[in-house]
């Protein structure tokens, strides 16, 4: 059993055709899904064979209630404390050269307090699973140390530049260090950023280039999945 700790949202995705138009129309196709790297590593989990959970807050308005019954129609199991507020919303706006704009609110996800979490939802958990993401802010980050503390094994993910710098380099390092992850996973710009990793296992993704795992004073290249 897989489990993830973080946000679960509603997906946005635009896909661009041309260049933003001002002050008119803009053509492109649009997605609206479940969406929050949390959610989204348990669903690929789950669709590669293997259980998985995920644990965060959630509300219950009608954006929440799409996000959790499609989490749950991908397999995953759904924990976590379930409020009256507002579900988190991420606009991607992807144009045609490949680059991304990420708009984002969200929402209730970032007010879970530890003493909210459920030794529970950790049983049978053999990793947990941490973007950066909840690290950025309280209280979140204090409940995904208290899922740390509960888990024999925890993975992250660095997540995003711009979340490191919100939550401070010091204090991104330092809870990293308290997690003490065996695998991280990061993009060559938020590795440079954070600087030497102490984990078994570190996987630098270079996008269209794949990516490198590095374990020890091994290193190996592999190529992009199409």
């Amino acid at each position: 059993m897989l489990c993830t700790l973080g946000d679960l949202l509603l997906d946005v995705i635009v896909r661009l055709d041309g260049p933003i138009a001002e002050d008119t129309d803009t053509y492109g196709r649009t997605r609206v899904g479940a969406g929050g790297q949390a959610a989204n590593v348990a669903a690929w989990t789950a669709a590669l064979g293997h259980p998985a959970r995920f644990i965060g807050k959630r509300a219950r308005d009608p954006a929440g209630r799409l996000v959790a019954d499609e989490l749950r129609h991908r397999g995953v199991e759904v924990a976590g404390p379930e409020v009256e507020e507002a579900t988190g919303t991420v606009v991607s706006i992807a144009t045609p050269d490949g680059k991304r704009t990420m708009l984002t609110d969200r929402g209730v996800a970032l007010a879970f307090y530890a003493e909210e979490l459920d030794r529970a939802w950790l049983e049978g958990c053999e990793r947990l699973h941490v973007p950066g993401y909840s690290f950025v802010t309280s209280p979140i980050r204090e409940a995904a140390l208290a899922a740390g503390r509960l888990a024999p094994r925890v993975s992250v993910d660095l997540s995003s530049t711009t979340a490191i710098a919100e939550a401070g380099l010091d204090v991104f390092r330092s809870v990293l260090a308290a997690l003490a992850p065996d695998i991280v996973f990061a993009n060559e710009d938020e590795a440079a950023l954070v600087g030497e990793i102490e984990a078994k296992t570190v996987v630098v993704k270079r996008g269209a280039r794949g990516c490198v795992v590095r374990s020890g004073r091994e290193e190996r290249e592999y190529p992009p999945q199409p």
